[in-house]
Formats: C-alpha cells, sequence, structure tokens
C-alpha cells in the first residue's frame, strides 16, 4: 500500500528511472522493495510487522529522511543529504541522522532530536543492498533493517502502513 504525500513540506520530484545515471539517495521520492528484518522504537520491537518497503525522500533542501513502516505506523530517520560520506565498505555511504520522525497513515505528525546514522548501498545498482538505521534521543533509541530485492526502486509514492 502506498500514499500520495508526505505532510512534511517536501515537494515530490519524479526519480530518475535511469539505473546508471541514478545517484542515490536522489530529489523526491524512491521505495524500494525487500525485508525488512528489525524495526525497534525503545522498548517496542515491532520487526514482526515491519513492511517489505523503505522509502528514501529528498526534500527541496537536500534533506534524506529513510522511512520504515510497520503495523499503521511509520519511523524517519532524517538527517542532511549534504551530510552523506562514504562508508567503511566499499560502495556504501552514510547519513547522519540528527532527527526521528514519526506518523501514522499517510502523514508524518512527529519529531524528536536524535543522533545516529543510517548506512546504505545504492538500490539501483541491481544487487541487493542494505539500509541500516540507528539513532538515539534523549528518552530512547531506534533502529531498522532492511535488505532490497536489488530491483530498482520505484518512484513518487512512499509506503502507507496499515
Amino acid at each position: 500500500m502506498r500514499f500520495a504525500g508526505l505532510a512534511i513540506g517536501l515537494t515530490v520530484v519524479t526519480v530518475a528511472a535511469s539505473a546508471a545515471a541514478q545517484n542515490f539517495p536522489g530529489p523526491g521520492v524512491a521505495v524500494i522493495s525487500g525485508t525488512c528484518s528489525k524495526l525497534v522504537v525503545g522498548k517496542l520491537d515491532a520487526s514482526k510487522g515491519c513492511k517489505a518497503e523503505v522509502a528514501s525522500v529528498t526534500g527541496p533542501d537536500g534533506s534524506v529522511t529513510f522511512i520504515f513502516s510497520s503495523g499503521g505506523k511509520m519511523l524517519g530517520f532524517h538527517g542532511n543529504g549534504r551530510g552523506i560520506k562514504p562508508g567503511e565498505k566499499k560502495g556504501v555511504a552514510q547519513l547522519p541522522i540528527d532527527a526521528i520522525s514519526t506518523g501514522a497513515g499517510n502523514k508524518m505528525t512527529g519529531q524528536v532530536e536524535a543522533k545516529g546514522v543510517c548506512t546504505f548501498a545504492n538500490p539501483y545498482s541491481g544487487k541487493p543492498v542494505a539500509i541500516e538505521c540507528s539513532a538515539k534521543s534523549t528518552e530512547m533509541s531506534f533502529a531498522g533493517s532492511f535488505q532490497s530485492n536489488g530491483k530498482p526502486p520505484s518512484s513518487g509514492k512512499p509506503p502507507r502502513s496499515k
């Protein structure tokens, strides 16, 4: 299930379909299909209901949010895309996380300051890639782990949790 928009002021720009020319994360929304193996918010383990999609949303200001969903709720790991740097392994990058966004249905409604990192590779490579995010706020920790299916992401609409 997918929804038509985010209520966090992002202008959706169509993601380029060409895998060879694709920079990831690119402008707009990319929905990556695969398997979610972990989604934890504080002491709540929502891994069992974690959806088989993760969205990468890049705003006009360069902000990047990786959105996981489970049980009708969404959890977004948010950071400044200009802070992306190479990871420890070849072909892997790291996004410093500065906030956690939460929401339900098709709206992101809350945000708390948090520090952490999302490690990811380009899902347009034609190979399965991992997206691993973890962050801590003053009150709790957050973690999400996802493995893509190796197919190029679809563009336009992030996953909807029902």
